[in-house]
Parts: C-alpha cells; sequence; structure tokens
C-alpha cells in the first residue's frame, strides 16, 4: 500500500514537473514567435520608411535637377555709324538663329539725328549671343539692361491643378454615362462645362509661360548722329533778280513814305491852319509883351 502510494505520488510529481516544463516551452516559444514577429514588423517599417526616404530624395534630386523656367527681357540702346545697315545686320542675326521680328520703326527727328526701334524674339538659348553680336554693331552702348523672371514654381503649380482638373474632368464623364435622370445629366454637364472651361484658362496660361520662357524678349533703340555739310550751290543765286526786287521794293517803300506825308498834311490841312493861327496869335501876343517891358 505504501509502495502504490509512493509511486503515486511520484508520479504525481513527475506530471508537474512534465505541465511546468511545457508551460515553460509554450511561454518561451510565444515569447520568441512575438520576438521574431516584432522584428519582422520593425525590418518591414524600416523597410518602408527607406524606400519612403529613397522615393522622397529621388523625387527632391529631380526638383533640383529640373529645368528652371526663365523669361529673359533685355533693353539695349546704342549708337550707330549707319543705321540701315546695322538694321540690316540685326535682321540677318535674328534669322539665323531662329527667332522673329516682333516690331521695327524708323524715326527721322532732324537732318542730323535717325533712330530707329526694333523688338525681336530669340530663343532662350542664344540669348546671350544674340546680345553680343546686337552690341557688336553699335559704336558706343549708351544702355544695357537684362531681368530674368523665374516661373519655375508658377508653372509646376499651374501643372499640378491641370492634373487634378483632368481627374475630376475624367469622373464627371463617368458619371455622365452613368446618369439615368434628366436632371442628373444636366447638373453633371453644367459642371463639366466648368471644370473644361478652367482647364482651358490653366492651359492657356502655361502655353504663354512656355512661349515667354522659351523666346527671350529683346528691344533695341539704335541712334544715327550725322554731320551733315552744305554744298555750294551758285545755280540758285538770282542775284539780277534779287537786285531788282529790292529795289522796286525800296522804290515802293518811298513813294509809299511820300504818299503818306500828302495824305496826312492835306487830310488834316483844316487842323493845321487852326494850329497855325493860335501858334500865331500865342506868338504875336508875346513879341508884343517883350517889346513893351
Amino acid at each position: 500500500m505504501k509502495k502504490m502510494l509512493f509511486y503515486l505520488l511520484l508520479a504525481t510529481i513527475g506530471g508537474l514537473l512534465i505541465a511546468c516544463s511545457a508551460v515553460e516551452e509554450k511561454s518561451s516559444s510565444f515569447e520568441m514567435d512575438s520576438a521574431s514577429d516584432s522584428a519582422g514588423y520593425v525590418e518591414e517599417e524600416k523597410s518602408s520608411k527607406d524606400k519612403t526616404e529613397k522615393e522622397s530624395s529621388t523625387e527632391s534630386s529631380t526638383e533640383e535637377t529640373a529645368e528652371r523656367m526663365i523669361i529673359h527681357n533685355a533693353v539695349i540702346r546704342t549708337q550707330v555709324k549707319e543705321l540701315a545697315k546695322a538694321q540690316s545686320n540685326i535682321e540677318l542675326k535674328v534669322k539665323k538663329y531662329g527667332g522673329y521680328i516682333v516690331e521695327s520703326n524708323v524715326y527721322q527727328e532732324d537732318n542730323q539725328t535717325t533712330s530707329g526701334n526694333m523688338i525681336v524674339r530669340i530663343p532662350e538659348k542664344h540669348f546671350e549671343t544674340f546680345l553680343f553680336d546686337a552690341e557688336e554693331e553699335a559704336s558706343k552702348v549708351l544702355e544695357r539692361n537684362v531681368t530674368g523672371q523665374d516661373v519655375t514654381e508658377q508653372y509646376v503649380d499651374l501643372n499640378s491643378r491641370l492634373t487634378s482638373k483632368r481627374a475630376v474632368e475624367e469622373r464627371l464623364l463617368v458619371f455622365m454615362k452613368g446618369a439615368e435622370k434628366t436632371e442628373d445629366l444636366l447638373k453633371i454637364s453644367s459642371d463639366l462645362a466648368s471644370v473644361q472651361e478652367e482647364i482651358e484658362v490653366i492651359v492657356g496660361k502655361m502655353k504663354y509661360l512656355e512661349n515667354q520662357s522659351s523666346y527671350s524678349t529683346i528691344e533695341l533703340t539704335m541712334q544715327e548722329n550725322r554731320v551733315i555739310v552744305p554744298e555750294i550751290d551758285g545755280k540758285e543765286l538770282n542775284t539780277w533778280e534779287k537786285t531788282k526786287k529790292q529795289f522796286i521794293s525800296s522804290t515802293n517803300g518811298l513813294l509809299s513814305a511820300a504818299s503818306a506825308i500828302i495824305v496826312f498834311f492835306i487830310g488834316n490841312l483844316p487842323i493845321l491852319l487852326i494850329f497855325g493861327i493860335v501858334a500865331y496869335v500865342v506868338f504875336w501876343i508875346i513879341k508884343r509883351k517883350r517889346k513893351n517891358n
């Protein structure tokens, strides 16, 4: 009996030990699994973070290396020896670089000064070269003003807005195909027309920026100063004719003066007689008084 109790006790203790060992193994396995899962999540999170950072770095690098959109404008004022020749050479340079002339004018200020004004558009890659060639045509550069406007961010913003509007347009087109009620169709059509109008405005602005940045605008003002030496022209002296004209003019002047004197005295004779009589009486009285004294 005692042996049976002893064996039963041993079996119980053995079972307890086996059960505790199993619990410890299960707990250890759970901890290992948890650690493995945690490591996998951390690794996945790290990989995702690295991927995000890599994409961000790639986008940043792309933005940094993207070509900037600069609108260049220049104003040049020069003096030239021969205006016609300088303008002709400028026109040849414009054609050579693939540009075009917007405006060309010539002004005759006086006999010694002639000015010319030209507004040209030149491809951006030839901007600096054309400026150098234009200044080579001048005898003196009076003014040189070059400005640049960076419109890259404005263009990128317009492009982003265009992408968003395109997506809205596509969704509205899908909704229009599935619309069954007339009122829904009208509402979608109105929204679609509004979106398409906004798209046209954005596209117009983008094209304007593309044109302005791809072609630079240069305004040229050229001034030609000439010294004119008059020639001796004996054909138009007309000495004899001018002498006769002067003689007749002086004779007419004398006759006019004599006529004026005659008209004055004869026309004013009554008044002159009265003044003469009064003067004579006054003179006679004064003379008599002096004689009596």
